[in-house]
């Protein structure tokens, strides 16, 4: 029977046409300088609409190399028992990440647990694949075995225990992105709105690192403000330059890329071998599993229920019951979920995935991190508003207690094998030298001092950048 079409259509919401006028002058906060970009705030930048947000997958971003032809992650189920196992002993196949990370589900999720390494901000939240659960994990402790002192680092959202749209967010579908939080001096996060000036810059590129070496991860999105100061202390500590700008661009092959309304958060999005391979190979396979054939609908002008249905071959009560509608009101923007009678004809199918090797730095162990910390100004400004009777800060930005006490090592030479001595007090034979940046002489433990008021912000071209329009 053909669904009525109902005749309420959508609400669109009307734009406004006037563009904001520009700051005449860069203001003093309490002897304070504030850049131009201090002066944009992200609630106008994620007025500028959509466009690309960055988080949207494409088949380009999944597949990798030349299509497989069979399956290469989970070859060790075959087509007629993973058929079998769909329809009877569905717990039994592990964690699926149906579809698209922006247009998707996840069966067979898994919550992220407490632990004293972590704080799980929304539980309800927190649910992901088994592989996006242990990369996160493993990578946390990583930070903290070298680490002693880090503070715990705050998990906030995941997806829904069954995936699909999970506000505000227009990705976290399918169980493989995790938004976690800075890290910071204190366990508690400083709540001010440029987070490069007080974050632990040496524990956040250490969670950086250790996601690089330790994990499948796809992209890191964050602020390209907070991505400059992390990148310039990775310079400053030795890090490969040609590797550090392969890693922090926005290109198609960059993995920390910059996104608006990331400012206060890392959105982190791993690969995941066998969760996407079995997702693409059981998605003929929804229609025999009724609570998992869904799919996800972004409403547009001129939609109605009656059209939605119609176009899906669903109903609209079973619309309305499976998003706790109580009338047929549509705002454009949002995203309803589906239920579907048969087989999706409309959704969209990932390529074969063929997982790409690890970003991983040229030396096997870490240089080691700069241990001076420059001293705060006596009025807590980052830049202060004149440079006249300023001291002189030391190059290395403000870290915490936990990054500078871990990093008391010093620097090998480049003419001598020598040993390297990590937070966790166990040596490690550096059987290579470590290749400096050109920019720092390693054979000293001085570090060059620098005005901060030097530094200028990162200008990037638009081109490629990914923006974000959803909320933090």
């Amino acid at each position: 029977m053909t669904p009525a079409v109902d005749a309420e259509p959508v609400v669109a919401e009307a734009a406004s046409t006037e563009a904001p006028a520009a700051p005449e002058a860069a203001p003093s906060r309490d002897g304070c300088a504030l850049s131009a970009e201090d002066l944009t705030s992200d609630e106008d930048e994620l007025a500028e609409g959509e466009g690309d947000d960055g988080e949207k997958e494409t088949p380009e971003a999944v597949a990798s190399g030349a299509a497989p032809e069979g399956p290469l992650y989970t070859a060790d189920i075959s087509d007629e028992e993973l058929a079998r196992r769909w329809k009877q002993e569905i717990a039994s196949l592990g964690s699926m990440a149906v579809g698209f990370a922006h247009s998707g589900r996840l069966v067979n999720g898994k919550q992220f647990p407490q632990g004293e390494d972590w704080i799980v901000v929304t539980p309800a939240g927190a649910w992901g694949t088994e592989e996006t659960v242990d990369y996160l994990a493993e990578a946390i402790r990583d930070v903290r075995a070298r680490f002693p002192n880090a503070p715990p680092l705050r998990v906030n959202g995941m997806s829904h225990k069954e995936g699909g749209h999970m506000r505000p967010h227009k990705s976290h579908q399918n169980g493989r992105d995790v938004d976690v939080g800075f890290y910071y001096p204190t366990v508690d996060p400083i709540r001010t709105r440029a987070r490069e000036h007080v974050i632990d810059v040496g524990l956040n590129w250490a969670l950086i690192r250790s996601l690089l070496i330790k994990t499948d991860v796809q992209m890191i999105l964050v602020d390209r403000r907070v991505r400059k100061v992390i990148y310039d202390y990775a310079v400053r500590a030795g890090e490969d330059k040609a590797w550090l700008d392969s890693v922090f661009n926005d290109g198609f092959t960059g993995i920390v890329r910059h996104a608006r309304g990331h400012r206060d958060h890392f959105h982190i999005r791993f690969h995941n071998p066998r969760a996407q391979e079995l997702g693409r190979r059981v998605q003929p396979l929804l229609s025999l599993q009724p609570e998992h054939n869904v799919t996800t609908h972004r409403i547009r002008n001129g939609d109605t229920l009656g059209g939605i249905a119609l176009k899906y071959g669903s109903t609209v009560a079973l619309i309305k019951k499976a998003n706790r509608m109580s009338s047929n009101f549509l705002r454009a923007g949002n995203r309803l979920t589906v239920p579907l009678r048969g087989p999706c004809t409309h959704c969209p199918v990932p390529p074969p995935f063929v997982l790409p090797p690890r970003r991983l730095p040229p030396d096997a162990v870490a240089p080691a991190l700069v241990a001076a910390a420059s001293k705060a100004p006596a009025n807590d400004c980052a830049r202060p508003a004149s440079a006249e009777g300023q001291s002189v800060a030391a190059a290395a930005p403000a870290v915490g207690a936990a990054s500078v006490e871990a990093a008391a090592a010093v620097m090998p030479s480049a003419t001598s094998a020598t040993a390297v001595k990590p937070a966790s007090g166990s040596s490690i034979d550096v059987a290579a030298p470590v290749k400096p940046a050109p920019a720092i002489n390693v054979a000293s433990t001085t570090v060059p001092a620098v005005q901060p008021a030097a530094v200028e912000p990162v200008r990037e071209s638009e081109q490629g950048a990914a923006g974000i329009s959803h909320g933090r």
